[in-house]
């Protein structure tokens, strides 16, 4: 009982933590079998399409921009890296992740990029796009598994809300199993937050695990 208080300072905004929590979890479910596209020339290499990360940020963040903040040549091909900006959905402050994406300079089949006189008409105006668009899937990465940044990953974590940051009440996950511990030793809830002059039902929990 005499960790509660500091278990409790932790938590001063309960309910922001709440549903930060809860973002974090939604962040990491994996995305929808159906989005998943395999890539049509890296062997068995999973991925997202665009269309999908557009998607996601409009749906969750509603609020978001995507800032270029370099591109330049390198080898064979270009090079783009950009700021994904976009507004938290608890906190309401802007942030943003950063990425960087490159794409091969297009040349006529079976002849060496090495040689500019083989780049194909057009080459750079693909180039670039697909580079912007590979450097906004590396930033959206960042946000979690379900922008599938865990798609082509061996080792995975779970990830579960703290179910102390939520009310306890018969909805809750552990409602029953509280229940039970508490009046298998014949007392009631009410009885036993006024005998440990707990305020809240949350602090039940707590004293459960």
């Amino acid at each position: 009982m005499s960790l509660l208080p500091k278990i409790q300072d932790l938590y001063i905004d309960k309910v922001s933590t709440q549903k930060n929590d809860a973002l974090v979890m939604l962040m990491n479910q994996p995305p929808k079998e159906t989005w998943v596209k395999i890539h049509p020339f890296i062997k068995n290499y999973k991925y997202l399409p665009i269309e999908r990360i557009e998607f996601l940020l409009k749906t969750i963040f509603k609020n978001y921009r995507i800032e270029v903040t370099g591109q330049g040549t390198a080898f064979n091909g270009v090079w783009v890296t950009v700021r994904v900006h976009y507004l938290h959905p608890v906190t309401g402050t802007w942030e943003f992740h950063d990425g960087i994406g490159a794409s091969q300079l297009q040349t006529a089949k079976g002849t060496s990029p090495a040689d500019l006189n083989n780049i194909n008409n057009g080459a750079l105006s693909m180039a670039f796009p697909m580079a912007k668009t590979v450097a906004i899937k590396d930033a959206c990465d960042h946000f979690g598994r379900l922008f599938g940044s865990d798609l082509n990953r061996k080792d995975l974590i779970s990830y579960e809300m703290d179910l102390s940051l939520i009310e306890l009440t018969p909805t809750h996950p552990n409602w029953q199993k509280v229940k039970d511990a508490i009046t298998s030793e014949g007392f009631t809830i009410e009885q036993v937050k006024s005998k440990y002059q707990l305020s809240n039902e949350n602090e039940l929990l707590l004293c459960s695990k």
